[in-house]
This record gives C-alpha cells, sequence and structure tokens, in this order.
C-alpha cells in the first residue's frame, strides 16, 4: 500500500510543522527550548494521524482536525516525559530522556506545560456542536493517569493477574487510541454510529499496539528501537509476556521468574537469559496470537465506514503497527 505510506509520510511532514510552530517565539527559553527538545525528537504521530484519518474517514477532511492532531501528540508526549521521570529512564527515541538532557525540575514543568498546551489546541478545532471533545479529551487524559498509577502499583505487587494488566493497558494505552479515533470522528461529524465503531477499532488496536511495544521490549534491536532492550524486566515491570511466563513455567523456570519479582528487575547482562526462557516456554508465540486477535477485533469495527478507500487507510494502519520494529 504505498499510496498508504506516501500520504502518511506528507502528513507526518505537515504535523511536524505546526508542532514546530507550536513553541516558535514562546518564552521564556528556558521552558520552551527543552519543550521543543522532546517533541521535535521524531517520533512516529501515529496518533495524530489517527486522529485525522478517523475524521475523514467520517465525510469530514484532515483540516478539520489538524489542531485537535497536535494536541494529542502534546498530551501524548506530556505522558511520555512523566513517565520517564518515574521509570528513570535514559532514552527516548534514541536521544536522552528529557530529566537526563537537563533536569528532573525542568522535564516536570516542561511536561505540564505540554498538557496545558495540549488544551489551548484541542480548543482551536471546537465549536458549539462539538464541545463534548473536550470532555473525551479530558478523559482520555484521566484514564492515562490512573492506567500509570496502575503500572506503577503492579512494579511492587508480587501478584498481578493477566486479567489485571490488561484493565492496566486499556487505561494506559488502548483509551488513548479510542479517544484519537473518538474525536477525530466527532469533529468528521460522524454518525453515533460510526463514532462508536472507531472507537472500537481503537480501542483493540491500542491494546494490540501495546501488547506489540512488550514484546518489541524483548526482541527489537536497541539501535532501532530507541530504547533499551529488556528494559521492562530490568525495571521489573510485569508485562503480558512476564506473567504469560509465570503463568505457564513449572519448576525451576518458576523459580527464576519468582525471583525477578523479589529482586524487582534482573541485571542487563541477564536479559538474553529470559528473552530464551520466554522463547522456551512459548511466551513470545502467545504474544503474537493476541496481537492478531485484538488487531483483528479492530479491523472487524470498520464495516461501518462508507468509503473502501478509508477503510484501507485504517486497515493498512493497523497492519503497519503490529509489523512494526520500533
Amino acid at each position: 500500500m504505498e499510496k498508504f505510506t506516501k500520504l502518511y509520510k506528507n502528513e507526518r511532514i505537515k504535523i511536524d510543522k505546526k508542532i514546530i510552530g507550536v513553541f516558535k517565539n514562546r518564552k521564556p527559553a528556558s521552558l520552551y527550548e527543552p519543550a521543543s527538545y522532546i517533541m521535535v525528537n521524531p517520533g512516529k504521530r501515529l496518533r495524530p494521524f489517527i486522529v485525522l484519518a478517523c475524521a475523514k474517514a467520517v465525510g469530514g477532511k484532515f483540516s478539520d482536525a489538524y489542531n485537535a492532531a497536535v494536541a494529542v501528540e502534546l498530551l501524548h508526549n506530556f505522558t511520555l516525559v512523566h513517565d520517564d521521570i518515574m521509570d528513570n529512564a535514559d532514552k527516548r527515541r534514541g536521544l536522552l530522556t528529557l530529566h537526563k538532557r537537563y533536569d528532573l525540575s525542568t522535564a516536570i514543568l516542561v511536561g505540564d506545560s505540554l498538557l496545558a498546551i495540549a488544551y489551548e489546541y484541542i480548543l482551536k478545532d471546537v465549536s458549539d456542536k462539538h464541545k463534548q471533545v473536550v470532555g473525551l479529551f479530558t478523559r482520555g487524559l484521566v484514564e492515562v493517569c490512573e492506567g500509570q498509577s496502575l503500572d506503577k502499583i503492579f512494579e511492587t505487587r508480587e501478584r498481578v493477574t493477566i486479567e489485571e494488566y490488561m484493565e492496566m493497558i486499556k487505561k494506559k494505552t488502548a483509551l488513548l487510541v479510542e479517544m484519537c479515533c473518538s474525536i477525530g470522528a466527532h469533529l468528521g461529524g460522524g454518525s453515533k454510529q460510526q463514532i462508536k465503531a472507531l472507537e472500537n477499532y481503537g480501542l483493540n488496536l491500542g491494546i494490540a499496539f501495546q501488547i506489540q511495544d512488550d514484546l518489541l521490549d524483548i526482541t527489537a534491536q536497541e539501535a532501532e528501537f530507541g530504547k533499551v532492550i529488556g528494559g521492562d524486566l530490568i525495571e521489573g515491570k510485569k508485562t503480558y509476556l512476564f506473567l504469560k511466563a509465570l503463568q505457564k513455567a513449572t519448576g525451576a523456570n518458576k523459580k527464576k521468574l519468582l525471583q525477578v519479582i523479589l529482586n524487582k528487575g534482573i541485571k542487563p547482562e541477564e536479559v538474553n537469559l529470559f528473552r530464551d526462557l520466554y522463547e522456551e516456554l512459548g511466551v513470545l508465540k502467545d504474544a503474537r496470537e493476541e496481537i492478531a486477535k485484538f488487531t483483528s477485533k479492530s479491523l472487524k469495527s470498520l464495516k461501518l465506514i462508507p468509503q473502501r478507500k478509508d477503510r484501507e487507510l485504517l486497515e493498512w494502519l493497523a497492519h503497519s503497527l503490529i509489523k512494526r520494529t520500533k
């Protein structure tokens, strides 16, 4: 689908230009230069593109939702800045995280400013008939904060079920993607049925996206991934892969996994050993099957999208996300 790849790249360039414009001539430089550093650091811009694609899918235009697209990217990066602080992460997208490049106080303040400016931009696309968009945006913010809180709690809890994990990623990741779909569909003038269909598309795609992220953490190449490989295990995070391994393991393997919980993580030099263990237990295969299952659910929601080319764009996007390597 070369035409969709080209369209995505063109829109990403437009979004990048708009993001650069967000911080142009803003002062003080002590706040907005670090903000520009984290925002101009080239991300995939998937969430803003989803907003645009969903506006188009219900009969609207990309131009109906450019400011909203920028707003969701600002919101997303607000969450990343604060996630990196809480995880004490060194790298994001191959570059130093904000609190490592500058300092902790600057990173906290930049995160707060990104959220404030996100509201400034979402309001630019909201007319009287789209007032509910602000509520959707706020709900997305609340849910992602709740999800991050659960994620941190799970790091210190000895017992976490896969069901609890799925609820956490629903809040932390999937509902933000659902929000992007819903905002785009509202701004594009979609019917209630179309909006609901696209919300289901986003929710299931978001779950697949997060499990894929868990998988890439242990299987990707660091230079391409832009983060430390095995970082989740090193930090003691209870991802889908870890919980599935714990569920399936017996004997010595079970003891190894339980020791990870007791030690609150592993040493970097142990990452390959645990990747081999995951392979032995069939956990990597299990994760790929879950990703395929939720992607399939996502795609089934597109039946109410009237134009075939719009459906195909959203199908291409879903398949691109599950085949990504970073």
